[in-house]
């Protein structure tokens, strides 16, 4: 708490009264970094843990405060593969005591990047206590930054197109098969199945290949922030060591392509990227033969300039405002937990006992240490929903890993023309299939500390995003 404590004693004189705010669009940005001070560290996204010992490339907050006279409002994506909502709870508070801007005026994403330390206690991977506060301050710092880069701003936004590097990850197999779930069950699809794996017959299919972006410049038109959202879940390839993935890079892409005169700004440039729909999508092509061989890093690089050249073009048509008025509103609803019976807890009991000590290797025993997780979960949990309007731009976030075809419905049954999700923001609660996609099962949809959720969860979130969409519109 050092640095907030720090913090609030200089910018307290600093906090204008609302009504002293200036006319017109303003914006502020900044990229904090949020690189572990301390190694090694553990990290998410895997079945059994890893330890890091060193960061290839910068984690950071990338932080945007929006501000149109009456609305003030703060957006961070953070280099993270999931974050808790007690930890997101924590920075806002510091945050709002540092700017004023309220609580529920603030959207804090991770960008789900499998090579960041973990926060979450996810399969077995355990957060480090120390890092958890850490990066709560940090966040609240880089909002705290943005918030002091406020300056008149004009902002466009659009919509490009890239199918290139999205494909789903969730295979129809030609006879359900109980093969590799870890309770015995039978599913009809397989995560990953490999290259042109004889037991499945086809991908499902749904993708969202849109780029959807805001851009902010001054008056004068130098470059501010640009946020993009793209539904791919990561790309990898990053050799064991610390990295921010394909957001990072992407982040460093875009600026080079839309702010090429960087080096001469008295503020600097953000790149943003945002993980949109993508908890059954990955940048992995199944259908062909065998993989391309990429060195450590190339392939999320090759990734992020497709994707940074596709928003490039896109950003091309956009016309920008200062002009523009904000809205946002959340709720919160009660979502039931798929808790484990007691005969589930009594088999995780017993096979755990004759697996011995940890690590466990094989899915049934990480799977049954799990069980055992989800026993002391609560019967209900609460989440946050949020929408966005900027301009007609929309914007909702779910703190969990969405799956494609919920993001689709949201952008097509939307009053705002375009909207985007922004997903695993403001908490973490797993993954979101559809009712239908549990009904496939599948990686997804086994019961674990990734994936709790009731299977009626979706269409509830939907509805409730809609009805806030409604209210900012």
């Amino acid at each position: 708490m050092k640095l907030i404590r720090m913090l609030l004693c200089v910018c307290v004189a600093c906090l204008a009264p609302l009504a002293a705010r200036a006319e017109g669009l303003r914006a502020g940005a900044f990229a904090m970094d949020v690189t572990p001070p301390k190694f090694p560290i553990s990290v998410n996204g895997n079945m059994t843990d890893h330890k890091a010992t060193k960061a290839h490339d910068p984690l950071h907050a990338r932080c945007l405060v929006l501000d149109d006279g009456k609305t003030q409002l703060a957006i961070a994506v953070v280099d993270s593969c999931m974050i808790p909502r007690e930890i997101l709870d924590s920075a806002k508070q510091q945050a709002h005591m540092l700017t004023g801007v309220p609580v529920d005026r603030m959207l804090i994403s991770a960008t789900h990047a499998h090579s960041c330390p973990a926060v979450a206690g996810v399969f077995q991977s355990d957060p480090d206590a120390d890092y958890s506060i850490y990066l709560a301050e940090r966040i609240a710092a880089g909002i705290y930054q943005a918030h002091r880069n406020l300056a008149a701003a004009e902002l466009a936004w659009g919509v490009g197109r890239n199918d290139t590097q999205v494909f789903n990850r969730r295979w129809l197999l030609k006879e359900p098969s109980s093969e590799t779930n870890p309770f015995g069950r039978v599913d009809h699809v397989r995560m990953n199945p490999g290259y042109s794996s004889p037991k499945v017959s086809k991908s499902t299919g749904i993708i969202d290949p849109e780029v959807s972006f805001f851009s902010v410049r001054t008056g004068s038109g130098q470059p501010v922030a640009f946020l993009a959202n793209y539904s791919l879940h990561y790309v990898g390839g990053t050799g064991g060591d610390l990295s921010a993935d394909y957001f990072g890079e992407f982040a460093v892409r875009i600026g080079q392509l839309i702010n090429p005169n960087s080096q001469d700004n008295k503020q600097q440039f953000v790149g943003i990227m945002s993980n949109g729909t993508s908890g059954d999508v990955n940048n992995v092509n199944f259908s062909l033969m065998s993989g391309p061989k990429r060195e450590p890093f190339e392939q999320l690089r090759l990734v992020a300039s497709s994707v940074a050249e596709t928003a490039k073009a896109a950003h091309s048509q956009a016309k920008y405002s200062g002009k523009i008025s904000l809205a946002m509103r959340e709720a919160e609803i009660e979502l039931k937990v798929r808790k484990p019976s007691a005969e589930d807890i009594a088999y995780a009991k017993k096979l755990l006992a004759a697996a011995g000590d940890p690590p466990y290797r094989k899915l049934p025993e990480v799977y049954a240490r799990e069980t055992l997780k989800m026993a002391e979960y609560p019967e209900t949990v609460r989440i946050k929903l949020q929408a966005i309007r900027i301009g007609e731009l929309g914007i909702v976030s779910i703190p969990c890993e969405v799956f494609t075809e919920i993001g689709l419905e949201l952008k097509r049954r939307s009053p705002l023309k375009p909207t985007f999700t922004i997903e695993l923001a403001n908490g973490y609660n797993g993954y979101l299939p559809t009712p239908q996609q549990h009904e496939l099962g599948g990686y997804e949809t086994w019961r674990a500390r990734s994936s709790y959720l009731e299977e009626s969860a979706s269409p509830k979130i939907v509805e409730t995003l809609l009805k806030l969409l409604d209210e900012v519109k």
